[in-house]
């Protein structure tokens, strides 16, 4: 199981080079470093993947603090029972995670993210102004943001949702976080968070926003907030960090090998797709689409699932309410373009000349950021071609994708290898900060 990371890669990388001011820029690029350093080696996902170091049997959550460090889980602020801590990154963070678990038990029967009564253990004030949240296949992280951008991780409630719903995708599809099957996995993520915001204010699909990490960014950017179910691609247009790149139909399919196959672009599309099918179907969204969803998710649908898959999986647990709410369904995917044709796969990288290039995509943001140099009078050129030496790119394990973290794309004289950051070795942690500065 990858790490699931929030923001984006490719928005954290306009940050990083971009923004006008120097400690949101500075802030960026640090949360970009330490994504890249997060290689701690992870259980394979699976219904017996380890619990998170620290869990308690028996307790049902738990919220730590890393104290601005990277030890996890940290040290423990708050269990249930425990009265309200006075920090708020905390108490949001006990609120968020009861409200999910509350969700998933009340409305779905499942009895935690591997339905089997797993402690939720939670880890607040990760690193210093770190502009992120994860799921990292045992517990779940968050940042406090950067001031400037970026606010507490632990404040949009859906944020909370978004994380441990990777959990539960984790324990039942295990959706491969890469193409089609990963924007499915990120699309679950956003459903189920935004279905969590919808309960807590009791809002029909109707009353609904369907806007996800509305209040994660600050005044300083233009935007209502990370993503728009109702309408993909118009969340956030600001000057500094572009607009939102989402798209709403297989019309704008986006093929790419970056952010592992555009995961946060092309989710865009199941997103649109459940809003049309929740407000077909009208009154609650949990109660409502949500219920297919989930049925759809753990139906024994296989981790490849593209699109079509996924849309025919949802339209059979639809026909298990009424014919005519399947052909709701139905119809939903219809619009956005899902009619039952996979989308294509990302062309081939062409060989370079004599060069050395690295891309790092991926992120809760899939923000994307490249660099390269040609060897020769440049003078990084010694420690690159040191560093080249040691480093043996086809014995490297193969790629496993996961959810929010960044994936480095590393091109040596024509020959390609993608790596997770959670599986770069020194050596390449190392070319990747000289090519991308």
């Amino acid at each position: 199981m990858t790490r699931c990371l929030f923001i984006p890669p490719y928005l954290l990388e306009k940050i990083a080079t971009s923004h006008p001011d120097p400690g949101a820029s500075r802030c960026g690029a640090q949360t970009l470093r330490i994504d890249a350093s997060l290689r701690v080696a992870r259980a394979t996902a699976s219904p017996g993947a380890r619990p998170a170091a620290g869990a308690t049997a028996g307790r049902p959550f738990s919220v730590h603090t890393a104290r601005h460090g990277t030890d996890l889980p940290g040290d423990l602020v708050r269990a249930p029972g425990d009265p309200a801590s006075g920090d708020p990154a905390v108490d949001e963070a006990y609120a968020g995670v009861e409200a999910s678990l509350a969700l998933f038990s009340e409305v779905f029967g499942r009895d935690s993210y591997d339905d089997r009564g797993a402690e939720v253990v939670a880890t607040v004030h990760y690193e210093q102004d770190y502009d992120n949240a994860f799921w990292d296949g045992t517990q779940l992280v968050f940042g406090d943001g950067d001031g400037t951008v970026f606010g507490r991780f632990t404040k949009p409630v859906d944020v909370l949702g978004h994380e441990l719903s990777h959990a539960v995708t984790q324990f039942t599809a295990d959706l491969t976080y890469e193409g089609q099957s990963g924007a499915l996995n990120e699309s679950v993520s956003d459903v189920f968070g935004s279905c969590l915001k919808q309960r807590l204010l009791g809002q029909t699909a109707d009353e609904a926003d369907w806007l996800i990490g509305e209040g994660i960014f600050l005044p300083s950017v233009q935007g209502r907030a990370l993503r728009s179910m109702a309408e993909p691609g118009t969340a956030y247009d600001d000057p500094v960090l572009g607009k939102d790149p989402q798209v709403a139909s297989m019309d704008d399919y986006v093929d790419t090998q970056d952010d592992n196959g555009g995961v946060h672009t092309n989710s865009g599309i199941p997103n649109k797709a459940f809003h049309l099918a929740a407000t077909a179907i009208g009154g609650k969204a949990w109660e409502g689409a949500g219920r297919i969803w989930y049925a759809a998710l753990t139906s024994g649908i296989a981790a490849d699932t593209d699109f079509a898959g996924f849309a025919d999986a949802t339209v059979t647990a639809a026909g298990a309410v009424s014919p005519a709410v399947a052909e709701q369904v139905r119809a939903a995917w219809t619009a956005v373009g899902v009619t039952g044709a996979a989308g294509t796969s990302a062309p081939p990288v062409p060989a370079g000349e004599r060069r050395v290039a690295v891309v790092r995509s991926g992120g809760f943001a899939g923000v994307r950021q490249a660099g390269e140099l040609t060897l020769g009078d440049d003078p990084r050129t010694p420690e690159v071609e040191s560093l080249l030496g040691r480093i043996d790119l086809q014995g490297l394990a193969p790629h496993r994708p996961q959810p929010d973290r960044f994936v480095y794309s590393f091109e040596v004289d024509g020959e390609r290898v993608v790596v997770g950051e959670q599986d770069l070795t020194p050596d390449l942690d190392q070319l990747a900060r000289i090519l991308l500065g």
